[in-house]
């Protein structure tokens, strides 16, 4: 083997390592339902219907955040490890946009990022 294989076999095998992809995240391991899988845990009682969710998303007020206007721009019912969970992005009356999770079973906020 001469020198120059032996440098393009360690380039590739180090091109290997370096793109290798990262194990994911708990954050990342969160599967949303699709249309009709929401339609069915929301009928079935699993969940409650995505307007309770965002009614409580508007009436939430916390320290940092006024009570104002609040707009949902994505909305999306996940199955977390805790069950299932609805993912609202929000936008602010003053332009701030927020993820907020909302606890798919009792329609309350149970986190504002």
């Amino acid at each position: 083997m001469n020198r120059t294989s032996v440098i393009l076999a360690l380039f590739a095998a180090l091109t290997l390592v370096v793109s290798a992809p990262e194990p994911a995240t708990a954050d990342e391991l969160v599967a949303c339902l699709s249309k009709s899988d929401q339609r069915a845990a929301i009928s079935s009682g699993h969940a409650v219907p995505l307007a309770v969710a965002m009614h409580s998303v508007r009436s939430v007020r916390t320290a940092k955040r006024s009570r104002g206007s609040r707009e949902v721009i994505k909305a999306r019912l996940c199955r977390e490890a805790k069950g299932l969970v609805y993912v609202l992005t929000v936008l602010s009356g003053d332009g701030k946009v927020t993820q907020t999770s909302v606890d798919a079973t009792s329609g309350k906020v149970v986190d504002i990022r």
